[in-house]
């Protein structure tokens, strides 16, 4: 069975992320990279990056639409922007893209290895593996389009990468990370994200190590002999690669499972309202006691406290944390207005706070940076002890009445 840490149905959206929204999820999404780096160190931003579901709640918090294929794209693109001029400072590099931008992914390799002496064609080798299996061994209708692959000055990696079924309208987006891989062919992934459509054809089943011997065997065989055998074969094309009286395994989800609404709008059943009333609580109704150091902050108020709160769980939450990704999206709302417009004011001053935390924490000042982490925890409180109740419409229309005094854009 292949190991799956999500899985999620992602709309295919067309249309490009304006240069207001892309600039600020480059600063924004760079600027959480780094806490995580700084905090927890660069093998730890790998593995969010792995992790189906914090990937997706990292993307609604940046301000993309919440649910659709597009957040894969804007993200990596904001990251290879932010990340990459500061690579010597931080230790990781982003390689990769869409389209025509993933086949440059080896002659990026090759140059990073020869920077930070590693081994630059076993990284390539890697890459091309890495997406042959999931275009090729896996056969699940997804032709890969976008091939992302991020490094660490020491070697290790994650591959984050996506597919399209241009019939469906639909995209599946993988995720591959080096820690405790053990094998390319057998069980490789540390996640999957998609469209579930049912049994499909993996070879990377630990259980399909038969059928891969019986196929490499195969390959050794007179053609014409095989061709022939074939020719008797009555049964339907998806039940003719039988091993041993058994069917290929089926792609199973597991524990990280989600499945993403083709809906826009943002709607109560997508979003976890005892944790959206944590984080509403802890913006309006408990900053004196808590957050003195932050609240110092001219012109700082409860709404940009909503935003920081979701951005210190981004930063600070456990893996259990990102089962909503919706409820990120109540960060800075999103570029088509779901669930709100995104407010210009709210994200410029998220970006202007956790910015001068960063910096303060490095001159050895980390007043503001663990009030920022404190956000988190004490929301944390309050959901487990106080079982917030929050109305999640009068949610909504509170942030749409003030969407023009934030400066609320949308596309």
């Amino acid at each position: 069975m292949i190991r799956q840490n999500g899985h999620a149905d992602l709309p295919l959206h067309t249309g490009t992320v304006p240069k207001w929204l892309a600039d600020r999820m480059m600063v924004l999404g760079t600027l959480i990279s780094e806490s995580i780096i700084e905090n927890f160190g660069t093998d730890e931003l790998l593995v969010r990056l792995s992790d189906p579901l914090w990937f997706q709640s990292f993307g609604a918090v940046m301000g993309m639409d919440w649910h659709s294929s597009g957040i894969t794209t804007s993200v990596m693109y904001a990251l290879k922007r932010g990340l990459n001029p500061r690579a010597k400072e931080l230790g990781i590099y982003v390689c990769g893209g869409r389209g025509k931008y993933s086949r440059q992914t080896p002659d990026e390799l090759l140059k990073i290895s020869e920077q930070e002496g590693l081994n630059g064609d076993e990284l390539v080798r890697n890459s091309k593996l890495v997406a042959k299996v999931d275009n090729n061994a896996v056969q699940d209708g997804f032709q890969l389009y976008q091939h992302n692959f991020i490094i660490t000055k020491d070697g290790s990696w994650t591959v984050v990468q996506q597919g399209m079924n241009t019939s469906e309208k639909k995209a599946r987006r993988y995720h591959w990370c080096s820690a405790n891989l053990r094998s390319f062919v057998e069980e490789p992934h540390t996640g999957v994200v998609g469209d579930n459509r049912g049994k499909i054809l993996n070879l990377t089943d630990s259980k399909a190590r038969t059928a891969r011997d019986t196929i490499l065997e195969m390959s050794l065989e007179n053609p014409e002999r095989i061709l022939k055998e074939i020719t008797q074969i009555s049964k339907p094309a998806n039940q003719m690669l039988i091993v041993q009286g058994e069917l290929f395994p089926q792609i199973q989800t597991g524990g990280r499972s989600i499945i993403m609404p083709a809906h826009h709008d943002v709607q109560a059943q997508d979003v976890d309202l005892k944790r959206l009333g944590g984080v509403l609580a802890t913006a309006y109704n408990n900053q004196p006691k808590n957050f003195d150091e932050l609240l110092l902050t001219p012109g700082l108020g409860p709404r940009t406290l909503q935003s920081l709160s979701l951005v210190s769980e981004i930063i600070y939450g456990t893996p259990s944390r990102f089962t909503d990704p919706a409820r990120f999206s109540f960060a800075h709302g999103g570029k088509d207005s779901h669930p709100f417009p995104v407010p210009l004011k709210i994200y410029d001053e998220s970006i202007r706070i956790l910015r001068d935390s960063i910096e303060k924490s490095k001159l050895g000042y980390k007043d503001k940076s663990e009030c920022i982490k404190r956000l988190h925890t004490v929301a944390l409180n309050i959901e487990e002890n106080c079982s917030p109740q929050v109305d999640f419409d009068a949610a909504i229309k509170f942030e749409r009445e003030h969407s023009k005094e934030w400066d609320g854009k949308t596309v």
